[in-house]
C-alpha cells in the first residue's frame, strides 16, 4: 500500500470514528478544509477518505454540495434491521460453537467497561464500547466473510440507533451480558435468539425515539 493510500485509510478511520461515536451528526456537512486542518493533513487524503466512506454508505456526496454524514431514515432502518438481526443471530451462534477463550476474555473486559459506562459514561464512550463489543463478538464467530458483511450493517444502523442515547444504555449492556453468557456456556441456540432480539429491541427503541421527537 502506498503512503498516500495508507494516509487516506487512516484519515478515513478517524472520520468513521467521529461519525459512529456521534461527534459528527447525521446530515452534518463534512467540509474538506476544516477536516484537513483538524486532522493535520492535506485535502487530498480527506477527499479520498470521503469517497471511500461514501461507497460504504456512511457519507453522502452530492455534486456542488459536497459531503454530509448520511441520514438513515426509519424506512432504511427497518430494512437494515431485517438483515442485521438475522445475521447477528448467526454470528452469535458461531461464536458459541467455536468458543475462542482469548476473545471471550476480551469480551468480558469490554462488558465490564460497558457496564460502568452505562452508569456514568458519555454517549460517545457508550457508542465506542458498543461498537467494540459487537466487533469482538464478530471476531469470535471466526468467519471473515460474515464479519465483513456485518461491519457495514452495524455501522449504518449505529448511526440511527445513536438517537437512543443513554436512555437505553442499561438495557443494551444487560442484553450484551446475556448474549455473552450464552456464548460462554456454548448454548448456540440461546446466543442466536438473544442476539437477534437485541437488534430488534434497539430498533423498537429507535422507533419510539423518532415518534417522541415528531410529537
Amino acid at each position: 500500500m502506498s503512503g498516500r493510500a495508507s494516509l487516506s485509510r487512516v484519515v478515513g478511520e478517524r472520520i468513521r470514528g467521529r461519525i459512529l461515536d456521534g461527534s459528527l451528526k447525521p446530515g452534518e456537512r463534512l467540509v474538506e478544509d476544516r477536516l484537513s486542518a483538524e486532522l493535520g493533513v492535506s485535502r487530498v487524503p480527506v477527499r479520498e477518505a470521503l469517497r471511500s466512506l461514501s461507497a460504504e454508505g456512511l457519507v453522502t456526496l452530492l455534486p456542488r454540495r459536497g459531503a454530509t454524514v448520511v441520514e438513515v431514515t426509519p424506512e432504511d432502518v427497518a430494512e437494515l434491521v431485517e438483515v442485521r438481526a438475522l445475521l447477528e443471530g448467526l454470528n452469535a451462534r458461531l461464536a458459541a460453537q467455536r468458543h475462542d477463550p482469548q476473545i471471550v476474555a476480551q469480551l468480558e473486559d469490554t462488558l465490564q467497561r460497558g457496564n460502568r459506562a452505562a452508569q456514568a459514561g458519555t454517549p460517545e464512550e457508550l457508542a465506542r464500547l458498543n461498537a467494540e463489543f459487537h466487533e469482538r463478538l464478530s471476531e469470535a464467530s471466526r468467519n471473515a466473510v460474515l464479519a465483513d458483511v456485518m461491519r457495514g450493517l452495524r455501522e449504518r444502523t449505529s448511526i440511527a440507533f445513536a438517537i437512543n442515547g443513554r436512555a437505553r444504555a442499561h438495557d443494551d449492556w444487560q442484553e450484551h451480558a446475556g448474549i455473552l453468557a450464552a456464548v460462554i456456556a456454548g448454548d448456540a441456540e440461546l446466543a442466536a435468539l438473544l442476539a437477534t432480539r437485541h437488534v430488534q429491541n434497539a430498533a423498537a427503541a429507535f422507533a419510539g425515539s423518532v415518534k417522541q421527537r415528531a410529537a
